[in-house]
């Protein structure tokens, strides 16, 4: 053979009839048994091959001419292979391997053989039937291949009563012609002879098309004729057979009558589906229209919400420091107002939000729909997210302004306190320097050099006295520098000038006390009493100068036992008072010694005490200064004392209620949980119940408000702690929420489960079995089974499960991977176990009944068969079919159905 390939064989060749060709298609398939010794005749009865050659013939031409062609000479027009690719391509709607184009032997074969490999692909075994048969016009292999092709795409996929192939058809017919008592079919042949089967079945589906009573069975010819013009002319099935090829042979051919047959049933067949497809198609896009306008409003909701909570927390971490207390403050009323006023919305928009998405969630479930994935970043627990960080900032944003607050306090305090103890340094200092550079020593007597050393040794004493201060105001100003003094600068510069004020005093008085040293010598004693008075003035000014800066000082406390601490403190300074007056008159005793020494011995004094410029007259007027002091030291303390009784009353008021409310919210939450386990009654009394509870915790809503009214005078009068309670606002109002929250998703289950129960058909009584057994599995009283108590459940009511098959029922039941089962979602799952649910290919097989069992479907016809709105809804989704078959205006309903049910993008 020129270029050819082997004969296909499958199995060891041996001598076979010209029907074996035709039969030996695939014996373990079983499409048609084989009967009688006729089939093995070793030649085709020349009447049957007529009849096969026509009817096949006509069969063929029925489906290419869907391709705008036909054929003339069965064996002749198949030998190059194209157009039986063709055939094939039609009546699969499948693309072929691309034919050879060439007229050569060789690419006929391949041609050929490319149809036979995709008959193989289908299941069907090819026996005895090679492309060199075809090729060569083997008119018995060519006959026998048609017919193989015939079985597999016309008859293979009949099924009546769970019969299939020519049983099915064969029952199909015997139902049809039941009726019909002159008519009894038993086989393809014999039974089909007198005409009226063919009346029959076109009587029983279009009665307006025959006249069947005037039909005689003694008149073949006429009947025969009537029922091939009329299935011609009405039905779109090509006349197969001449009524001469019926009545002509004792016996007609089998598989001709089977093949015109297939025709009035695929003709039949599909006219009483298409307004049941329609019906469906109708019902599956209103469900689809609703769910899409609920996942567009989730959308926007969480959108807006998170755009909401984008813009807010920007705000909250904010952290840029005031200078002053006003406009901490301000900061402050800001944050209460944004607590008050702009966050309780959003609060209502977050569980509205949970409601809505729970609610399109069952939705979807009840029709067999996938659930509903929200765009990237908005799913709940994406919301959740958002709102915690929200939170989060919120907490840290109100914990830095109270502590921006405290902070500005203590900095005002300290800059006060720098201030005080830098005036006084400053003025204690003014004049040292110029004192110490003097050089009077130079011309003194020896008893003025004495009375030098001795000036010179207590203002040393006087120096040392004053390092503490020195020290406290360095310390001070280091504070304020780590404090973030808004005036750190003016501050680090004063002391900055102190403590080089203070260096060159040290060094100023070491070098005059080495100068007055050296001149000790040449001196002689100086007067004891001056020394004395020096001696003892200095301290007891010093003591008067810290107890006047110590009554000046001012002072912040936050407790009553911190004012009373200080008041004991004041106390034990006024019982020293009677000592320190006995050590003032002792001073001033020495001066009036001296001046009685100096009026009784007539000294020669030139100045004043050489030891000391500390006065009698300076000691008195300090000390009187000190006793002003006191009174208006007990003033302050009492004013303060006052305002931390009234702080105290504040503390006590706020905790009194919230000792109260904390205890109830919790008490309402655990009530809330109970009632969600253990509800009675039918789903409206549980709801009425549950709606009415709602109402009741609502109008404790008051008491919160007061609440937060004291919570605002506590934040007002700066009280940041609370003895009397461990409940905070923030706990309140976090507990509040959740109990909002916690009975507005309790509600929306109910709701859910009324849904459920309406469009699953399901009766309360077994509402509450499923309730029973819920609770019974459910051992932590959760409301909420984990994976091995529902697997526990599942086999008690009778389930067989593989680890495999529970993944895939956890898959259902639990989308998001939780690890748990609520009981809505177990309702879901017990009533989808008897639920009758639309699916992506009854939509599909609907879809294609109404276009007329094409791979497309035409506008015109969408407008024809469903409501306008719906017919432009799938107009406007659906893409322009692709197929080798596309006619201008072709739409691809294969798509848009997979895509309705989630399996690829709408």
């Amino acid at each position: 053979m020129l270029g050819g390939e082997p004969r296909r064989s499958l199995q060891p060749q041996r001598p076979h009839s010209p029907a074996s060709a035709m039969d030996h298609y695939d014996e373990d398939q079983d499409y048609m048994p084989q009967e009688d010794d006729w089939d093995r005749d070793l030649l085709l009865d020349p009447a049957w091959e007529k009849q096969q050659r026509k009817t096949f013939t006509a069969w063929c031409n029925s489906h290419l001419r869907k391709a705008g062609t036909q054929i003339e000479n069965i064996e002749e027009d198949f030998r190059d292979g194209l157009k039986l690719m063709l055939l094939l391509e039609v009546i699969s709607g499948e693309r072929l391997a691309k034919p050879e184009r060439g007229k050569m032997r060789v690419h006929k074969i391949s041609n050929v053989n490319k149809a036979l490999d995709f008959i193989a692909s289908k299941g069907v075994k090819l026996v005895s039937i090679g492309a060199e048969e075809i090729v060569d016009g083997n008119a018995k292999m060519t006959l026998g291949m048609i017919w193989t092709i015939i079985l597999r795409f016309a008859i293979q996929d009949i099924s009546v009563e769970e019969t299939s192939a020519k049983e099915g058809l064969l029952l199909w017919c015997q139902r049809k012609t039941a009726p019909y008592k002159n008519v009894n079919i038993q086989n393809f042949h014999i039974s089909w002879k007198d005409g009226l089967g063919f009346c029959a079945l076109i009587h029983r589906h279009r009665p307006e098309l025959i006249d069947y009573a005037k039909l005689r069975k003694d008149d073949p010819m006429t009947n025969l004729n009537t029922a091939f013009d009329v299935a011609e002319k009405y039905l779109d099935i090509p006349k197969m057979l001449d009524a001469e090829d019926v009545v002509g042979t004792a016996r007609p051919d089998e598989k001709a009558i089977m093949t015109y047959v297939s025709s009035f049933y695929h003709a039949f067949s599909g006219a009483q589906k298409a307004e049941t497809a329609a019906n469906r198609i109708c019902k599956v896009l209103a469900v689809n229209q609703e769910n899409e306008q609920l996942m567009e409003d989730y959308e926007k909701l969480a959108s807006d919400l998170l755009e909401w909570i984008r813009r807010t927390i920007p705000w909250l971490e904010n952290r840029m420091p005031e200078n002053t207390m006003q406009a901490m403050q301000q900061k402050l009323e800001d944050f209460r107002d944004y607590r008050r006023l702009h966050k309780p919305p959003k609060v209502q928009e977050k569980c509205q939000l949970e409601i809505n998405f729970n609610t399109l969630q069952t939705k979807l479930r009840l029709s067999n729909r996938p659930a509903f994935m929200p765009s990237e970043g908005k799913m709940v627990s994406d919301i959740n997210n958002a709102w915690g960080g929200l939170e989060g900032a919120e907490k840290g944003y109100e914990e830095w302004l109270l502590n921006e607050i405290r902070r500005l306090e203590r900095l005002d305090h300290l800059a006060e306190k720098f201030r005080q103890k830098a005036a006084i340094h400053e003025s204690w200092t003014e004049g040292k320097e110029e004192m110490l550079q003097r050089r009077d020593y130079e011309t003194a007597s020896l008893s003025e050099i004495k009375a030098l050393l001795k000036k010179h040794e207590a203002f040393e004493s006087d120096l040392a006295a004053h390092q503490d201060r020195v020290e406290q105001i360095a310390a001070i100003a280091q504070e304020l520098n780590e404090l973030d003094y808004y005036d750190s600068p003016s501050v680090n510069a004063r002391c900055q000038r102190i403590c080089d004020q203070w260096d060159a005093l040290g060094a100023l008085s070491q070098k005059r006390s080495e100068a007055l040293q050296r001149t000790e010598k040449l001196l002689e004693t100086i007067d004891q009493l001056y020394l004395e008075f020096a001696k003892r003035a200095a301290p007891f000014n010093n003591w008067m100068e810290g107890a006047m800066e110590d009554l000046q000082d001012s002072f912040i406390v936050h407790t009553i036992e911190e004012i009373q601490g200080l008041s004991t403190a004041h106390e034990q300074f006024k019982a020293t008072l009677p000592e320190a007056d006995k050590e003032r008159q002792a001073i001033l005793g020495i001066h009036n010694e001296i001046a009685k020494i100096v009026q009784t011995y007539h000294v020669n004094m030139a100045g004043s005490n050489p030891y000391t410029a500390i006065t009698p007259q300076e000691v008195n007027a300090k000390w009187d200064k000190v006793r002003q002091l006191v009174p208006l030291r007990d003033q302050s303390l009492i004013e303060e004392h006052a305002r931390q009784q009234n702080n105290e009353r504040l503390r006590r008021q706020f905790a009194n209620q919230a000792n109260v409310i904390g205890p109830w919210i919790q008490t309402k939450m655990e009530e809330i949980g109970r009632i969600s386990i253990e509800m009675h009654g039918t789903l409206e009394d549980q709801l009425t119940h549950l709606r009415q509870y709602e109402k009741s915790i609502i109008n404790y809503k008051p008491k919160i408000d007061q609440l937060e009214g004291d919570h605002q005078l506590i934040q007002e009068a700066l009280i940041f702690d609370n003895k009397h309670t461990n409940y905070t606002m923030e706990h309140i109002r976090v507990g509040w929420e959740q109990l909002l929250t916690t009975i507005a998703r309790t509600i929306n289950e109910i709701e859910n489960q009324i849904l459920t129960r309406d469009a699953k058909g399901i009766s309360q009584e077994q509402l509450n079995e499923f309730r029973v057994s819920f609770n019974h599995f459910d051992r932590k009283r959760t409301g909420i089974m984990d994976a091995e108590d529902f697997k526990t459940c599942l086999i008690s009511m009778g389930y067989n499960l593989g680890e495999n098959e529970f993944s895939r029922i956890m898959s259902v039941v639990d989308p998001n991977r939780m690890g748990v089962v609520t009981f809505q979602a177990f309702i879901d799952f017990m009533s989808r176990e008897t639920a009758d649910t639309d699916t992506a290919d009854q939509v599909m097989a609907s879809f294609k009944i109404l276009a007329g069992d094409k791979n497309y479907i035409l506008a015109d016809e969408l407008r024809r068969e469903l409501p306008p709105d719906q017919a432009e809804y799938c107009i406007a989704r659906m893409a322009p079919y692709g197929g080798p078959d596309a006619v201008p205006g072709a739409l691809d309903y294969m798509s848009f159905s997979t895509a309705l049910y989630g399996e690829s993008d709408l």
